[in-house]
């Protein structure tokens, strides 16, 4: 027994001096780098703090119980600090409280084995009641962390209904041309939502079938839904028309669409229905599916049949690629939905960002729906041509695309095209002076003729990625005079506007501010850029404290690397000397999800990013021997990897451009920046307030170095695609990483209802009803830049039981 309990005591010996060897080595890297935070200006707290981990851990390793006394004053101080900084916001708490207080349990453990000091059962007690106090306080600021802020209950006053909004069918992408994302079925209410269960399941069979596709795949599709049909493309164009009731194939189309045509996503949005004026009922192609495809194609096929439409094109398809000059495989493709209005198809196409100066042209161009003959093409630097280029000419090249939906007005014969940048986003010295006019802007054009009406700037010469990614939305704005034909107009820095659709002048205030000027061409910076005054998503600017982490190390990097870049608020300049920080990021405020507007209650509902970029410009010469080289010119003729402003090359101009997205810390993946990175906002429609704000997305399938959590917790998560809502005062939603559709209450912000996807819900729902009964739909496909499981399930939802007239609705 006596050699037992020596081993015992020799045991306990070695953990105490291990866990004093843990304090100093993790106490000597807080050192460094605090030293090294000091001397950028950043925080004080983590050089004193790692050299009193040192001490403690010193003393522990030579088992004396001042080791763990001074840990205790170190923790306690740090736990000052973190209120100070942080107050008690669990997320902001998480890495400057969780570790420290990890390693005080264990510095509690070996108190009884450190015995050369004093009496180790006084210490150990004191210690247990100080520890379990604090404790108490971390556990209570986490909890508040981990529940939405509760939102206010506002009165949602009545409106009048707008036309335009789906019913029981729903018609086209954003349910309507546009683009509210409503619809005035209401047999789903706050009150059954709970009830809500799988109808049915279908697998549609576009799967990557290699390695490489598999990390380019991105489904983001929302089907129509016509008569008894649903109507949808899977990521490589395949289109399937499917029984609204059971899902069962009634036809199938695959176009033959190769990998080589992928851009950085395999990713088709939407298809577009017509129905031919004047046809006779049952003639072929009377009404009929038209998509664009990855390769370019506008196709056209018998909505009863799936079989091409003989008349449009030839043999079904049009080349939309005519006129555009040399296109390398996946740089000029077609991801989002035509928009048809008065009988002409209006397209744009994805040119594949940061590539080159020289990359196709972002003409916009309209086809005969039934003939798909060439309408009218807008090139914005030649606007005086209204058609093809003459032989031996293009379209003009680097010009800014419209890779996202257009929105229509069939009354007043206006298309509004949402306008991303020239070919290359972060170099303007050798834009144009009517590029420059109209990149990152919103454009209305005559859908006769493809004549410019009038045009609104979102960012003055963008270098910073603020392509217009949502599809803008119409309305009826109440004014003092009445209700005015507006459009609103989200953006990815965050602010919303509100333009009268027939003049494009502004509705709501929009105010020119002064901005960081300077950086890499300080002669091409616009001294101002105009700012909302009616709505921002837009979070305040970042600083030090936002920066996070799960560990107080992790932390520190992200601080000191916050110090090393330029960062001089919104909108701060591209530099080329290191980094700079640009926040919102390119994936911030609303992209190509939109917003869902209720015109009867007056809300607008958005969700949104807040995650900022880590940038750097790269010399010429050093991209050049990194292999940055644009699509098709790649060495050994691989295609380029990597998310999407991640080494894009930007040849013909003095830089290539390497994008941190969302700012990750190189080890273990997680964010810089301080939760939420994402959430969902209820907007009174008329004076632009927030009526409630809320994250979006649980940490359920995030965790660092990739290893999901499982952790129900709402952080607030990254998130593409959008929200329908509902007359009967629901919003449907997926769109954020954690695999899960949700149904929340339009009035309070709540989550009402939500299911577990059989992928990532990287997609806007839509809902629809047939014989009485309402369907909701999602495409669960996942995404690879959202990092999601990857899958070709469209899932539909309804109530349990029998039919219900409440969920007739109208027809738009």
């Amino acid at each position: 027994m006596p050699h037992a309990s020596k081993t015992l005591t020799q045991g306990h010996a070695w953990f105490a001096r291990s866990v004093g060897v843990v304090l100093v080595v993790i106490g000597a890297i807080l050192s460094v780098g605090g030293l090294w935070l000091v001397l950028v200006r950043g925080s004080p707290y983590y050089l004193p703090a790692g050299l009193g981990l040192v001490a403690s851990g010193a003393l522990m390793v030579r088992r004396r119980v001042r080791g763990a006394w001074l840990y205790a004053g170190v923790f306690a101080a740090t736990l000052v600090w973190a209120l100070w900084e942080s107050g008690l916001d669990g997320w902001a708490l998480t890495p400057r409280l969780v570790g420290p207080f990890i390693l005080l349990l264990l510095v509690m453990a070996c108190v009884p084995n450190l015995t050369r000091d004093r009496d180790p059962r006084r210490a150990s007690l004191g210690l247990a009641i100080g520890a379990s106090a604090l404790m108490g306080v971390l556990v209570i600021a986490v909890l508040l962390a981990g529940r939405p802020p509760a939102p206010g209950a506002p009165t949602l006053g009545p409106g009048p209904l707008a036309a335009g909004s789906a019913g029981a069918d729903w018609p086209a992408y954003g349910g309507s041309y546009g683009a509210q994302r409503y619809s005035t079925l209401a047999q789903i209410t706050p009150a059954n939502v709970g009830r809500l269960e799988r109808a049915w399941l279908i697998h549609t069979g576009d799967l990557p079938a290699t390695a490489q596709a598999r990390a380019q795949y991105g489904a983001e599709t929302t089907p129509l839904k016509v008569g008894s049909s649903l109507y949808l493309c899977t990521p490589k164009n395949i289109l399937m028309a499917l029984d609204a009731a059971t899902g069962k194939t009634r036809w199938r189309f695959d176009p033959k669409v190769a990998d080589i045509h992928i851009p950085y996503t395999a990713a088709c949005r939407g298809v577009a229905y017509y129905a031919v004026p004047g046809a006779q009922s049952g003639a072929v192609c009377a009404t009929r599916i038209i998509e664009g495809t990855l390769d370019a194609r506008l196709i056209a096929v018998d909505a009863a049949t799936g079989r091409p439409c003989p008349g449009f094109g030839f043999g079904g398809q049009v080349d939309t690629t005519q006129g555009i000059g040399q296109n390398a495989p996946g740089m000029f493709s077609i991801t989002s939905a035509p928009t048809i209005v008065r009988g002409v198809v209006v397209t744009g196409h994805q040119v594949l960002d940061g590539q080159k100066r020289d990359a196709p042209s972002g003409v916009i161009q309209g086809y005969d729906a039934v003939t798909g003959k060439l309408v009218w093409a807008w090139d914005m630097v030649r606007p005086e041509r209204t058609g093809a280029p003459p032989p031996g000419e293009t379209y003009t090249r680097g010009t800014p695309n419209m890779w996202t939906t257009a929105t229509a007005d069939e009354a007043l014969g206006l298309v509004y095209l949402p306008l991303g940048n020239s070919a290359v986003d972060y170099w303007s010295g050798l834009r144009t002076s009517r590029e420059k006019a109209h990149s990152t802007s919103l454009v209305a054009l005559d859908a006769a003729t493809g004549r410019k009406v009038w045009s609104f700037q979102a960012v003055h010469n963008d270098v910073w990625d603020y392509d217009l990614g949502s599809q803008a939305t119409l309305v009826d704005f109440p004014t003092a005079h009445g209700p005015v034909p507006a459009v609103i107009l989200p953006s990815k820095q965050g602010d919303i506007y509100v333009l009268n659709r027939r003049t494009g002048s502004p509705l709501t205030g929009i105010q020119e501010r002064r901005v960081p000027t300077g950086g890499v061409e300080p002669r091409e910076r616009s001294a101002t850029q105009p700012f909302s005054l009616y709505h921002t998503l837009r979070k305040p600017d970042l600083t030090e404290r936002s920066m996070w982490g799960m560990s107080p190390i992790d932390q520190m990097i992200c601080r000191i690397q916050y110090r090393l870049a330029t960062y001089k608020g919104f909108y701060t300049p591209p530099e080329t000397q290191g980094r700079y920080v640009e926040y919102p990021g390119y994936n911030g405020g609303s992209d190509w999800g939109g917003v869902a507007v209720d015109p009867v209650h007056g809300v607008i509902v958005a969700n949104y990013n807040d995650m900022p970029n880590y940038n750097r410009l790269i010399p010429r010469a050093e991209a050049d021997r990194k292999g940055w080289a644009p699509r098709g010119q790649e060495r050994g003729g691989s295609l380029k990897k990597g998310a999407e402003g991640a080494g894009d090359p930007q040849a013909g101009t003095p830089y290539a451009i390497d994008v941190n997205a969302g700012w990750r810390l190189p080890l273990t993946g997680l964010l810089c920046k301080q939760p939420p990175y994402g959430g969902l906002r209820a907007i009174d429609l008329l004076s632009g307030k927030t009526l409630w704000d809320r994250p979006l997305g649980t940490a359920r399938t995030n965790g660092p170095f990739g290893i999901p959590s499982h952790l129900p917790l709402t952080i607030g998560t990254p998130n593409n695609g959008g929200a329908v809502v509902t007359a009967g005062g629901v919003i449907f939603i997926a769109a954020a990483t954690d695999n899960l559709i949700r149904a929340v209450d339009l009035k309070s912000g709540r989550t009402l209802w939500q299911d577990v996807l059989p992928a990532g819900g990287q997609a806007t729902p839509m809902t629809y009803a047939v014989d009485g009964k309402q369907y909701v739909v999602i495409m669960a496909g996942g995404h690879h830049f959202m990092e999601t499981p990857i899958g070709d399930a469209l899932v539909a939802y309804a109530l349990p039981g029998p039919t219900s007239s409440s969920a007739k609705g109208s027809n738009p």
